[in-house]
Parts: structure tokens; C-alpha cells; sequence
């Protein structure tokens, strides 16, 4: 099983793992003793890992299939148009995608394919919880086993529908995702949030309401947000957090030649409650719209640490805290500043020259002292498995 920032709570387990009774999205030490009977291997978040390996699951499938037919929805799921491909062909060409992305990556995928995103979703949870049956494929190519599927989706497991929604329906008697699809879009646009809701249930009638997506090259908006590896009190090390999180948000930003002309800073209170279900505390935060759009770590880091001292409340407890870059424009249209001595204009150079040595020696080998030295404020990841694919150091040994 794997565990969620700072190895608080379970967010992933294995089929073994659900089986023993290890319960989804509970605290970490409540589980443990269960863990420990059991023997349950237990991982920190690995986000380098995670993202090597969906970028090499995503290209293997982009080799495989036309260009402009697979668009990336999250790090691991994505959509694929099989319009391509003949109607009686689909079982056995889901089948090979899949056979081709374990043998090449070495990771586990299961396939749903149907008429539309929705019930193509619905296909896929089917697959993956009927794994003997479906062999991890399944096609609702019929409308009966359209029917069937539906049948067996609860409303809580349709994509887009959320707690609140699926607790509404149940009061009006639709309590699965068949019972939805019999309802008609005059109902939709009354109970079910309108055009998103009348779109949803055309999904689940067969009918195609949400289109492929092209592929987002340059983000509209750029953020870098953590939890605190333990609560924060001191100005000091949130000031540090910001000024780190910034440098991430514009190595991110000169990544794709973009650059900001605004800055939005925030920071989170702990707040002490006695309530069993989890949930997030409001945030405090606020912007600043710079003079002139920049990427340049130490002209974003300024203004930053400045929002954090407005924001900072002296005796409060600090859990978490964030950046988000946006008004995000290309960096051809900066222009150059003829009153700034010329060597304060050649920021750019500067800024791809520690990006490069950073991503040769990883680790921020090249930082801003204000993003201090000690960072006794990081996430913890006391149980990561090794970053295989991404450290040279960390590459996996055969003995």
C-alpha cells in the first residue's frame, strides 16, 4: 500500500491489501497494527517514480496508435480514440494494447472501451474489479451488456458524480447508474446541475456529449503546493517553504518558455477538530500582479516572501502552504529594458544555466539562500522506494 504526503493516511492499496481489511483514505497508525500482523509492504509517495513511469505508459501508447488519438487525462488514466478500428476488432486490439504496455513498461493497465467517456469509465472500474473474469479488458460493444454494466455501478462510481450528487439521487430513487441513465435531459438540467448534468446522462445512453481533448502543450497555470513534513510556527521556515515552492513554479514555467505577470501566495492554519472525517482547513492567501511578466526565479522569489509577511499570523500552527503562477504569457514577448545595466538583462541566461546543472545533479544542487539550508519543514517520505528510473544512485541492483 502506498501512503499520502508526510505517510499520513492510505491512498493506495493492493487487491491483498483490501482483502485483510486495510480500509481506503484511513490514518496511517490506526492501520498499522493490521500492517504489521500481516507483513503489508508499505511505500511513501514516490513522485518522481510515479511520473517517469506514467510518461513512459503514455508514450508506449502513443506509439501504438495515431497521432492526436490519446489524451492524458491524469498521471495515470487516459483516453483513446478507437474510431479506427472495426467494431468486431475492439476485444482484440484492447487486448494487445494492454499485453504491449506491461511487456514494455512493466506496469499493470486495464482497459474499458465503450461508445462514449463515460461509459468507457464505467467499462474500465468493471474491468479492474472483476479482474478474473475480464482478464483486466472489457468492451460494452452491446446493448445489453451496456445494461448489465450499468446495472452493477453504483452512482457513487460515476465519473462526475460526487458525494453530494450521489446522496441526491439516492433520495429521488436512482440509486445506480442504470437507474440515471433512464432519466431524460429535462430532469438533468433541473436536478443534476444543468448542462454538465444533461451531458452525463447522454454519456450514459450511448451518446457522445464529451469530445477527445487536444493535448494542453504550455499550463495556463503553474502551482507548486506541499504539506509541511511536521506543523510550522516560525515565519522563517514558511518564508523558506515559499521561496523553494517559488523556484519549482518557475523551473516549471521557463520549462515550457512561458512567464508569469502574476503571483498568488497562500498559506494554511491547522486547525484542531474533533470531528472523525477528514477534511481540509480554508486556506489564506492572496496575489500580486507584477510590473512586467517574468520567469526569473529571484524576480518571483521577492514578491512572494513579501505576500507570506502580510499573511503570517504570529501564535498560529502551519500545516501547508503554496504558489500558483497564472496571467502565464510566452517569454518571446518580454522585452528587454533599456534603463536596466546590462548585465541585470541577462536573467534568462542565467536561469537556464542552474536549471541545466539542477536537472544533471538533481537534489537543488544549485538554490536561492532564501530558501534556506536545514529545511526542517520538508514532507516526510520516510518509507520512499528508491527513484529507479530518475537517480543514477538509486538504480535498482540485481544481485
Amino acid at each position: 500500500m502506498v501512503l499520502s504526503n508526510n505517510d499520513g493516511c492510505i491512498i493506495s492499496r493492493s487487491d491483498e491489501a483490501k482483502k485483510l481489511g486495510v480500509a481506503m483514505a484511513g490514518p496511517y497508525f490506526k492501520a498499522k497494527p493490521l500492517i504489521e500482523k500481516y507483513g503489508v509492504a508499505t511505500f511513501s509517495s514516490n513522485y518522481n517514480l510515479y511520473g517517469d513511469l506514467s510518461w513512459r505508459v503514455m508514450e508506449t501508447l502513443r506509439m501504438l496508435l495515431p497521432p492526436g488519438t490519446v489524451e492524458v487525462y491524469s498521471v495515470d488514466e487516459c483516453f483513446i480514440d478507437l474510431s479506427h478500428i472495426k467494431p468486431d476488432e475492439l476485444q482484440a486490439f484492447a487486448v494487445y494494447l494492454k499485453d504491449t504496455v506491461e511487456q514494455w513498461t512493466g506496469i499493470k493497465v486495464s482497459i474499458g472501451v465503450a461508445a462514449t467517456k463515460v461509459l468507457s469509465k464505467v467499462a474500465n472500474r468493471l474491468s479492474k474489479k472483476h479482474k478474473e473474469a475480464t482478464q483486466g479488458v472489457l468492451v460494452l460493444d452491446t446493448p445489453g451488456r451496456i445494461q448489465q454494466a450499468l446495472q452493477k455501478t453504483p452512482v457513487e462510481d460515476i465519473w462526475g458524480v460526487g458525494y453530494q450528487y450521489a446522496e441526491k439521487l439516492r433520495r429521488h430513487n436512482i440509486n445506480t447508474a442504470y437507474d440515471l441513465s433512464k432519466q431524460d435531459i429535462v430532469w438533468a438540467n433541473k436536478h443534476l446541475g444543468g448542462v454538465t448534468g444533461s451531458r452525463l446522462i447522454r454519456e450514459l445512453k450511448g451518446i457522445e456529449s464529451i469530445g477527445m481533448k487536444e493535448e494542453l502543450i504550455n499550463k495556463k497555470m503553474i502551482a507548486t503546493t506541499r504539506m509541511f513534513g511536521s506543523p510550522v510556527t516560525e515565519l522563517k521556515d514558511i518564508k523558506e517553504a515559499i521561496a523553494t515552492y517559488t523556484s519549482r513554479a518557475a523551473e516549471k514555467l521557463r520549462r515550457q518558455y512561458s512567464a508569469a505577470n502574476i503571483i498568488n501566495v497562500f498559506i494554511v492554519p491547522k486547525e484542531e477538530s474533533h470531528n472523525t472525517k477528514f477534511r481540509h482547513g480554508p486556506s489564506i492567501g492572496s496575489y500580486v500582479v507584477l510590473p512586467q511578466a517574468s520567469s526569473s526565479t529571484n524576480e518571483l522569489i521577492k514578491p512572494a516572501v513579501a505576500l507570506v509577511e502580510r499573511l503570517y499570523e504570529s501564535g498560529k500552527i502551519y500545516k501547508k502552504a503554496g504558489v500558483m503562477l497564472s496571467g502565464i504569457v510566452p517569454d518571446t514577448s518580454i522585452q528587454g529594458n533599456l534603463f536596466t545595466p546590462p548585465a541585470e538583462n541577462k536573467s534568462r541566461l542565467l536561469m537556464s544555466m542552474i536549471d541545466n546543472v539542477n536537472f544533471a545533479m538533481r537534489d537543488d544542487v544549485l538554490k536561492f539562500a532564501a530558501s534556506g539550508t536545514s529545511r526542517d519543514w520538508k514532507m516526510r517520505q520516510e518509507l520512499r522506494s528508491p527513484r529507479y528510473t530518475t537517480r543514477w544512485d538509486e538504480l535498482f541492483e540485481i544481485k
